[in-house]
């Protein structure tokens, strides 16, 4: 955890260095074209912004549930309805010194995005009390051919358009009935005596296959059908001929953006630098944690020596934890520091002196509680 805490801090720090040189040298270099309805020949090689309408004639299908539109996607998700295993683990202190790990097991219903094997709970009780009435695959279709204009979409732009509505779900009766023989079926084969109760429940672009929606049981299945149409769209990409392609900044760091509705180029690249410091923040906490709950781990001997006693492991245990926090965000600080030392000389030296001013701290107060001890 210490190691991995340490490189991913390291490397956190150039990365969102290196993006934010990017995004400075994409919004250097970036031509913003208001009309892309005809190819401009003077454009290829270029990285632009433009607005567009991105449109299909490609008709998409789900034949499972009578779906076909003309859509830029069309997606299918399915979810199952379950037991779920919840575990909590506490450790305990005995008298005389050692420990006792208490593990206990709850179990809880809810929906599921795949069908969840009960065979290893922990619980004899619920070993087998998951099955489905069958199962669907979660999908997603997308087109083939949009256009932006008189520009053809790359699949990494084609994937990036959001925005969905339902897609209406349209069986016909002869269809409805096949699926509750395969529903019947499944369960007589479960070892469930039939019965004439309809379970294949439609509504808008839901297909619910179990007794009740309102009140759902194991092994129920709820599949929710969704399309994306053809709309206005944004972007920030490399021309390429006839489509388009991702800007690669002299750092190698790969720079595109696209924008649901008519988003202007500041407003798009706003977006990416703030998007970079989300993520950077993110990892640097993720790298902190990472790094203190590596120093507990390694310095968790230290209590456990005192724990004869528990009340005393106690004591000792919050002073160690204490230590490990501080000790590791300074050294958190450090790695930061180092890593902009390398890539940002002038902000790596300040962020290295707060660093340090902390280890000071941390020994000042650690020899003003020995002279009080003494």
């Amino acid at each position: 955890m210490f190691i991995i805490g340490t490189i991913l801090l390291f490397w956190n720090e150039g990365n969102f260095i290196k993006t934010k040189r990017s995004i400075k040298e994409a919004e250097g270099v970036v031509v913003r074209v208001d009309d892309v309805s005809t190819l401009n020949p003077d454009l290829n090689g270029k990285l632009i912004h433009a607005s567009a309408f991105a449109d299909t004639k490609d008709v998409l299908t789900d034949g499972l549930f009578g779906i076909s539109e003309v859509a830029i996607s069309i997606s299918r998700s399915v979810e199952y309805y379950q037991y779920k295993e919840n575990s909590h683990s506490e450790t305990r202190d005995k008298i005389g010194g050692g420990q006792e790990t208490i593990t206990t097991y709850t179990y809880e219903k809810g929906w599921s995005s795949s069908p969840v094997n009960s065979a290893s709970f922990q619980d004899p009780d619920y070993k087998t009390s998951n099955f489905v009435l069958t199962t669907v695959d979660s999908k997603t279709e997308r087109a083939q051919n949009v256009t932006f204009g008189a520009y053809k979409l790359p699949s990494y732009i084609i994937s990036s358009i959001s925005g969905s509505t339902s897609a209406e779900i349209k069986l016909t009766p002869d269809e409805v009935q096949q699926w509750e023989k395969v529903i019947n079926d499944n369960r007589r084969a479960l070892g469930f005596a039939y019965d004439n109760t309809q379970r294949v429940h439609i509504s808008s672009n839901v297909v619910y296959l179990g007794s009740s929606s309102s009140v759902p049981q194991i092994g129920d299945l709820r599949i929710t059908l969704t399309k994306v149409l053809p709309k206005d769209i944004s972007i920030i990409s490399k021309v390429n001929g006839n489509s388009f392609e991702r800007f690669v900044a002299s750092n190698g760091k790969e720079v595109s953006s696209v924008a649901m509705g008519t988003v202007s180029a500041d407003a798009m690249f706003s977006n990416l630098h703030s998007s970079n410091s989300i993520i950077t923040w993110i990892l640097r906490i993720l790298g902190i944690i990472l790094v203190i709950g590596g120093l507990k781990s390694m310095f968790s001997i230290l209590p456990t020596l005192f724990k004869v006693l528990p009340f005393l492991g106690n004591i000792v245990g919050a002073g160690v934890g204490l230590v490990c926090v501080i000790v590791g965000f300074a050294w958190s600080l450090i790695i930061i520091a180092l890593g902009w030392l390398w890539y940002r000389p002038l902000i790596g030296i300040l962020l290295l002196a707060i660093a340090v001013a902390g280890i000071w701290f941390l020994k000042k107060r650690a020899k003003e509680n020995v002279v009080a001890a003494s």
